[in-house]
C-alpha cells in the first residue's frame, strides 16, 4: 500500500533527505512516501506569501524510482498548500531528479520566465481541473 505522510521529526527529515541525496533544510515542511511500508522518497516544501514552493521531490537513491509514489507525494504537498489557503505553487527544485515529465504530470507548467508554476484554485475540488483544454 502506498502511503504519504508528514515527517514530524527534524532528525528524521534530515536522515531521509540524506537517503535521497537532497539538502536537508530544517525550515521546510516535509512529506515521505512509503510503498508496502518501505521508504520510497521525500518532498520538502514551504508556504510563502508569494505561493507554495516545492524544493525537493526525490526518490530513495538506493532503490528504483516509484513514479506513482512520487506523483502522489507531490500532489499531497500541493493539496496541503492549497488547504492552507495558498492557491499558487512553484517547483524550484532540481527538475532532473523527479524528471520534467513527472513535474508536468503533477500539474506544473513553465511560465514565461521558465519557472514551473501552477494555479491551485479549485484544483482539488473541480473534476479534471488539472486537464487543460
Amino acid at each position: 500500500m502506498l502511503k504519504v505522510f508528514p515527517i514530524q521529526d527534524k532528525a528524521e527529515q534530515k536522515r531521509l533527505c540524506e537517503r535521497c541525496g537532497v539538502t536537508f533544510n530544517p525550515e521546510l515542511l516535509a512529506y515521505q512516501a512509503t510503498v508496502e511500508d518501505v521508504f520510497a522518497g521525500v518532498c520538502q516544501f514551504k508556504l510563502s506569501p508569494g505561493g507554495g514552493i516545492v524544493y525537493d521531490l526525490a526518490p530513495d537513491k538506493d532503490k528504483p524510482v516509484d513514479t506513482e509514489a512520487m506523483f502522489v507525494m507531490g500532489r499531497a504537498a500541493l493539496n496541503f498548500i492549497d488547504l492552507c489557503g495558498v492557491h499558487h505553487a512553484f517547483f524550484d527544485g532540481d527538475v532532473s531528479v523527479p524528471g520534467e515529465t513527472l513535474i508536468r504530470a503533477i500539474g506544473f507548467q513553465k511560465n514565461d520566465e521558465g519557472r514551473f508554476e501552477m494555479d491551485l484554485t479549485d484544483f482539488f475540488t473541480t473534476p479534471c481541473k488539472h486537464c487543460k483544454s
